[in-house]
């Protein structure tokens, strides 16, 4: 199993940022963060590549019922979602698939929670 969704959209590079976190926001997540990779990079080392972002998306509710299950989960948060140009000037929109990414946290609530997160995930991709 992949431990990513994702879907190629027709949205421009900033239009698929906003779509998608309007829809993350409709699933109860915030984003605590964007990070522009293709910037960073840019300055940081001299690298080009196309647009690439990453939004560190957050629904409080169940980050709060992971912490109380797994007081060092805080290391695996929040979930990220990516949105990369693509060369034919579409955009792809991947999310992390939050229970394949807890397989190794030994924890039955844990997973129960990254199911549901995965859930939302799945549905916030599904509407792009």
């Amino acid at each position: 199993m992949e431990y990513y969704f994702n879907k190629t959209t027709e949205y421009g590079f900033e239009e698929a940022i906003e779509k998608v976190t309007e829809q993350l926001k409709e699933e109860g997540f915030g984003v605590l963060f964007r990070t522009n990779m293709d910037e960073t990079l840019r300055n940081k080392i001299g690298a080009e590549m196309p647009r690439y972002t990453t939004l560190g998306a957050c629904n409080p509710k169940f980050a709060y019922k992971a912490l109380q299950a797994e007081d060092r989960i805080g290391l695996m948060l929040p979930c990220n979602v990516i949105i990369r140009e693509l060369p034919d000037g579409k955009t792809e929109v991947s999310a992390i698939h939050a229970l394949q990414s807890m397989l190794a946290v030994e924890n039955e609530k844990v997973k129960e929670v990254a199911a549901k997160i995965t859930e939302k995930l799945e549905k916030v991709i599904g509407k792009l």
